[in-house]
C-alpha cells in the first residue's frame, strides 16, 4: 500500500533573520563610514589645493570664442597644458593659434564627448594623467550653471579644484539650458564620481595640436565659425 508523504518546507527562525539583519545594518554602518572619511579627506585636499596655481585650461565646445579666448591666455602662459573638449574643428583651432601667435605645443583636442556630461566624462583620466591638482574651466554665461556643477562633482570627487573663466558669446548661444537637462547631468554626474575611481574611460580621438595636418585639411575642406574672423 503506497503512503503519500507530505514534505515539510521550513521556514527560517527569527534568530536567522535577526542575524541578516545585523549583517546588513553593520554593512550599511560601515559603507557609510568608508564614504565619509573619503569625503573628508577629499575636502581636505580641495582646500589645500585651492591656493595654488592653475596647472591646466579645460576649455568646453560651444563657440570659437572661448577657442580665441584661451589661445590669447596662453601667451601669457604657455607651458600651461590646455585641453578643447570637442571644439571647432581642428583647423579652425590651427588657425587662431597661428593668428595669436601662441604656443600650440601643449595644446589637445578631445573629439569624443558629445555632451557636457561627456566633456567631464573623457577629461577625467587625461587631467589625472597630467597629476592636474587646479585646473580652470572655460565656458559661457548661459553654460556656466550647469558646467560648473558637473565639475565640482566630478573633478572635485577626484581631488582637482575647480576655477571658472567666462567668454560672452555672440548670436545665439551654444548651449541652452533647462532644469531637467541639468537635473538628470547633475545626477548621473553623482553616480558617476564613484564609478569613476575605477572606470577609466579613454577617448581614442586625442591628437596635439601641432600635429593637425593643415594641408590635408585644405584639400579637404572645412568651414569655421564666421565670428571667429578667419583667413581660410
Amino acid at each position: 500500500m503506497n503512503r503519500k508523504v507530505k514534505t515539510v518546507r521550513s521556514i527560517p527562525s527569527t534568530n536567522s533573520l535577526g542575524n541578516k539583519s545585523q549583517i546588513l545594518q553593520k554593512f550599511a554602518i560601515g559603507l557609510s563610514v568608508i564614504i565619509g572619511v573619503w569625503l573628508v579627506s577629499i575636502t581636505i585636499i580641495l582646500v589645500s589645493v585651492s591656493s595654488k596655481p592653475v596647472d591646466a585650461f579645460f576649455v568646453l565646445g560651444g563657440s570659437i570664442q572661448r577657442e580665441i579666448y584661451i589661445a590669447k591666455l596662453t601667451k601669457q602662459s604657455p607651458p600651461t597644458p590646455i585641453l578643447i573638449s570637442q571644439g571647432s574643428p581642428d583647423p579652425c583651432i590651427w588657425l587662431i593659434f597661428e593668428r595669436e601667435a601662441a604656443s600650440m605645443r601643449n595644446v589637445w583636442l578631445e573629439k569624443c564627448a558629445r555632451s557636457t556630461f561627456d566633456n567631464f566624462y573623457y577629461a577625467i583620466p587625461i587631467l589625472r594623467h597630467w597629476h592636474v591638482n587646479k585646473v580652470m574651466l572655460v565656458t559661457s554665461p548661459t553654460h556656466l550653471p550647469r558646467a560648473k556643477w558637473l565639475a565640482q562633482i566630478l573633478l572635485g570627487t577626484h581631488g582637482i579644484w575647480v576655477e571658472t573663466e567666462t567668454v560672452q558669446e555672440q548670436g545665439i548661444p551654444g548651449n541652452r539650458e533647462s532644469w531637467p537637462k541639468t537635473g538628470l547631468d547633475v545626477t548621473r554626474s553623482l553616480v558617476w564620481a564613484g564609478l569613476s575611481q575605477i572606470v577609466q574611460p579613454q577617448c581614442s580621438q586625442v591628437i596635439k595640436l601641432t600635429d593637425v595636418n593643415m594641408e590635408a585639411w585644405q584639400r579637404r575642406g572645412f568651414k569655421c565659425e564666421r565670428q571667429g574672423n578667419l583667413k581660410l
